[in-house]
């Protein structure tokens, strides 16, 4: 028997193209004759049946807007049993056969939860802009972060530039430097900080120090810009650039992009990957598929178990790790 309803909803933190997202579902979902639930505010629009049925009409002119549609949140209570059969004895009653979570590995946990009190399919579709989920080459919004991040640094080079200061640009990634590589290479950094290159990710002052010390030596007093993952320091970047003031005795200055990076209207590469990974999710569906997370390897889509998008840790690229610390490092040649 096929199924009449799909359900879709956004949970944890919002990305840029999760409306494109939306967008794709719907349209698919009308395109073969479905009916198309959006939950309001993630997991908890699960718990107390927050839900709105979705028309074309409904995602009119929302491909290229931020944030989500559907609103997002975190909601602890759904982490229990009681949360998580409550939440399935509300798919139930809505007639939902198939439910897509967008949303990072957290969100996926939530989902492989839900599979265990609830009959209905389960497919996932990665969208935070840490870019850390397992399986997929990038994940919806991240694209879009990168660009924002190297807007912001381009402006922190020339007034870095016209000074003649350090300047630390404190990018979102906690446990994933997905975002700081990216956004080194891309800036021309003189130096990336990053959980994955950092031992026991701390940061190494005086190597840091050091080098920040070469590069005055060689080229005379000049700006010089550090891309740091969040969390990193002790104090974050305002106690980094404090130290190295004191250890260097060149001003030093902290940007904090922070939630900036969240925002904005998404990038194209963005709402493409949004638009067929959308897509492909009511097709997915249809074929009777769940417990999947479907992403992009090699510009073709993948179905990736939901439990592998978490139970792996992904890999920076070490290709762009090599030329960034080693032959893009102009100090690292110098006598």
């Amino acid at each position: 028997m096929g199924i009449k309803t799909i359900a879709v909803l956004t949970s944890g933190g919002d990305a840029p193209g999760m409306n494109a997202a939306i967008r794709a579902v719907v349209l698919a979902g009308h395109h073969y004759n479905l009916n198309v639930l959006g939950y309001q505010h993630g997991y908890i629009g699960l718990m107390e049946q927050e839900y709105q049925p979705l028309t074309p009409g409904d995602v009119y002119n929302i491909i290229q807007r931020g944030g989500t549609l559907l609103k997002s949140a975190r909601c602890e209570p759904f982490k229990t049993e009681a949360g998580a059969q409550q939440a399935a004895d509300n798919l139930q009653q809505a007639g939902v056969d198939a439910l897509i979570v967008i949303g990072g590995d957290g969100s996926f946990r939530g989902a492989e939860h839900l599979s265990h009190f609830w009959d209905g399919q389960v497919i996932g579709l990665p969208g935070t802009i840490d870019n850390d989920v397992f399986g997929t080459d990038a994940t919806i919004g991240y694209y879009t972060a990168i660009d924002t991040a190297l807007e912001n640094i381009d402006r922190v080079r020339d007034t870095a530039d016209a000074f003649e200061r350090i300047f630390l640009i404190e990018v979102m990634g906690r446990h994933a430097g997905f975002i700081g590589l990216s956004a080194a290479v891309g800036s021309g950094a003189e130096q990336v900080l990053l959980p994955e290159l950092c031992e026991q990710e701390q940061i190494d002052i005086d190597a840091l120090t050091r080098h920040i010390q070469k590069a005055q030596k060689i080229r005379g007093k000049c700006s010089y810009i550090v891309i740091v993952s969040e969390n990193l320091w002790p104090g974050g970047a305002n106690a980094l650039a404090e130290d190295l003031n004191r250890r260097t005795g060149i001003e030093c200055r902290p940007v904090i992009l922070g939630h900036v990076q969240r925002g904005g209207s998404p990038v194209s590469l963005d709402r493409m990957l949004a638009s067929k990974l959308g897509a492909y999710a009511v097709e997915a569906a249809l074929a009777g598929k769940s417990g999947i997370m479907l992403g992009e390897q090699n510009a073709k889509v993948c179905e990736v178990p939901l439990a592998q998008t978490w139970s792996q840790r992904k890999p920076l690229d070490p290709y762009l790790v090599r030329i960034q610390t080693e032959m893009f490092d102009l100090l690292s040649t110098e006598a």
